[in-house]
């Protein structure tokens, strides 16, 4: 079966302005092009706009997309495969935290006041629930999945005493990096080392094995993501790069 773009947009529920972009930047062309000009798609395009349409659910940039769709060692059974698997575990992720809401609005209705460690539950899971939805895509897309979720797994798995231990060095790495940069440090000096000391064991205090390589690799992210950067710098700008410099310096 043939579809006309409108067609096709209506079926999909893609704009036809948008299925043209796709065509611009070579990401779904079409079957064939009329002499009228008109775009006509037909069931090997269908499956290929279903396959973007499950990518960019899952935060997925189109430059990425493209990517995956060229590489002609793409398995579109295994791609599907992947994505059911990293829907369930959002679904998972989501039924966990409604719980956790659904518990805490009870003991707010009842004037109850909530267990420290059902507050403690609760503070683990929305520190993963803004991960993902923040950075959850451009993680996911770089270390794969399997690896994301065993760092999820291992922020739940906190110890009250080890996930205190975490927040506290997150402020003071914060700390010390505003300081270090206001003070016009070098990420090269001392103060360097140690904040790429203090950012290892943030990184690794889930129980994650701790890879030089991936710790520059994470730090490349703070300066090329502008979401990382804003983190970093809300208060003090420079301090994200401030980190990377440092850890390419001393992460050996």
């Amino acid at each position: 079966m043939e579809y006309s773009i409108q067609e096709l947009s209506r079926l999909s529920g893609v704009t036809t302005r948008t299925l043209r972009w796709y065509d611009q930047i070579g990401l779904l062309k079409p079957s064939r092009v009329a002499e009228s000009g008109y775009r006509y798609y037909g069931r090997a395009e269908v499956d290929r706009l279903q396959d973007i349409l499950y990518y960019r659910a899952l935060g997925v940039e189109l430059a990425q997309i493209k990517e995956c769709l060229y590489d002609p060692s793409f398995d579109r059974l295994a791609a599907l495969r992947s994505h059911l698997a990293a829907l369930e575990a959002e679904r998972e992720r989501l039924e966990k935290l409604i719980r956790s809401v659904k518990d805490t609005i009870g003991a707010e209705e009842r004037n109850e006041i909530m267990s420290d460690e059902q507050k403690f539950e609760a503070f683990k899971q929305r520190a993963v629930a803004h991960n993902e939805e923040a950075y959850g895509a451009e993680i996911r897309a770089k270390y794969g999945d399997k690896e994301v979720d065993e760092a999820n797994a291992a922020v739940m798995n906190l110890t009250r005493e080890q996930y205190r231990e975490w927040t506290n060095l997150g402020q003071e790495i914060q700390e010390r990096l505003e300081a270090a940069v206001q003070a016009g440090l070098s990420p090269e000096d001392e103060e360097g080392k140690e904040l790429c000391s203090l950012h290892r064991r943030w990184l690794t205090i889930t129980g994650n094995r701790y890879h030089p390589a991936k710790h520059r690799g994470i730090a490349e992210l703070y300066v090329i993501d502008e979401r990382f950067t804003a983190y970093y710098d809300k208060q003090v700008p420079g301090c994200a790069r401030f980190l990377r410099d440092a850890v390419i310096h001393w992460a050996k």
